[in-house]
């Protein structure tokens, strides 16, 4: 059997869109699921392709 090296696209989308609207809130409404489920799927993304998800900003 061959193993899979691409990632999910779910991952992906969550987290491109998580990006564009700076919010989950704001992608699980785009994508049509839940806070939860995009954010679940958006921070395991990272960690698949090697990428850090402590990447964020503090409000002021």
């Amino acid at each position: 059997m061959m193993k899979r090296s691409h990632l999910p696209l779910n991952g992906l989308r969550a987290f491109e869109a998580s990006a564009r609207h700076l919010s989950f809130t704001g992608a699980g409404l785009e994508l049509r699921v839940t806070q939860a489920a995009v954010s679940s799927r958006a921070l395991k993304r990272p960690l698949v392709s090697g990428f850090s998800a402590d990447c964020r900003t503090a409000s002021l």
